[in-house]
């Protein structure tokens, strides 16, 4: 297993601290260490974001997002929501990603509270993302593809427990920073 460079989580701990810039996240992103796929824990993995102050800051902690599942490298759930206790995979291509940055916060938090009842319009059973190691800003480390969307996901190593991820989609203008930290059920 690749051993963590410098001390990456007290850096996620500073940025995370406040506000950062994309180029500070991406400064981080740089330094740490590759994560090959074969490499990343099976189960459930928490998210957070790291606030850059991109579009999509808050939009999917706002709505309910839990994070993501991994079972296998062919075997991937991109986006589990939580709602009434429930974690439940949501298939990427029901999700309207164009909306992010575009409506009120205070729309988020009643989508939010309305996620319980729509649940199974957006609810899925199958994988709908792989990973694959892929070379990205110079490094060959684990990401994630998404089977439907123009999104590939590239993850470096935090610590044993901890991935930063950057969202690569097309369209997007700057990079989308997100945080992993796996379940401890897991």
């Amino acid at each position: 297993m690749a051993e963590t460079k410098g001390t990456g989580a007290a850096e996620l701990a500073a940025l995370r601290a406040h506000r950062c810039t994309p180029e500070q996240a991406s400064a981080l992103f740089d330094s740490l260490p590759e994560v090959p796929f074969a490499e990343i824990t099976t189960g459930r993995w928490r998210g957070d974001e790291l606030d850059t102050g991109h579009p999509f800051a808050g939009v999917l902690v706002a709505s309910g997002w839990y994070g993501k599942q991994f079972d296998d490298a062919d075997t991937v759930h991109p986006l589990l929501f939580a709602a009434d206790g429930v974690v439940f995979p949501v298939d990427p291509r029901r999700v309207p990603l164009g909306l992010a940055g575009k409506v009120p916060m205070a729309g988020v938090r009643v989508a939010k509270k309305l996620l319980g009842y729509l649940r199974f319009a957006f609810q899925t059973h199958r994988p709908t993302a792989r990973l694959r190691n892929i070379e990205y800003r110079g490094v060959v480390s684990a990401a994630m593809i998404y089977d439907h969307l123009p999104i590939v996901d590239h993850f470096r190593r935090v610590d044993e427990r901890t991935l930063l991820g950057v969202m690569d989609m097309r369209g997007l203008t700057e990079p989308y920073f997100f945080i992993l930290q796996q379940d401890a059920a897991s």
